[in-house]
This record gives C-alpha cells, structure tokens and sequence, in this order.
C-alpha cells in the first residue's frame, strides 16, 4: 500500500513537506524520504489505494482539459485524412 505523509512543519510559515511511505498490514508506516522536523509535529496520512487503475480516472479527468483544444477546426483539419471516404 502507497502512503503520503504531509507534515505540517511550523505554525508560522506553513511549510509543509511530502514524503512517500509505505504502510504494512499492521498499521506501521516506514518513510521511503526524509522529513526535517524540529521536535514533535502533526502529520496527515493518506492511504492510496493501489489496487484501483486509476489511468481510466485520469484519462476522464483530462478529458474536458483537452477538448478545448480537440474541438478546433484546426484539429480536424489536421486528423482528417483519417476519417473514413464516402463512396
């Protein structure tokens, strides 16, 4: 299982650092970075789930991004030699 550890490192300048870790099946989390923090501090974990394609997601996430440009004329003027001839 993939984990982001955010952590907030001081309450003035908000400056928050991510790290990638892992989580085991016990809950124990081993940091794959390394977070410079001075003393105690709070952190947020998020726990991704690696088991979801998340490239179908991603794919539909862009989508509306890259219409703007797929919908011009200049698109497809450029494509059109792909569509299919009517006889």
């Amino acid at each position: 299982m993939g984990v982001i550890i955010q952590c907030v490192i001081s309450e003035a300048k908000q400056m928050i650092q991510t790290v990638e870790a892992v989580i085991d099946e016990h809950g124990n989390v081993r940091l794959l970075g390394e977070v410079k923090v001075s003393g105690s501090q709070r952190a947020l974990v998020t726990v991704l789930d690696e088991s979801i394609d998340l490239s179908v997601e991603t794919a539909l996430l862009a989508e509306k991004s890259l219409a703007k440009d797929w919908l011009r004329p200049e698109e497809d003027a450029a494509w059109a030699y792909l569509q299919p001839t009517t006889l």
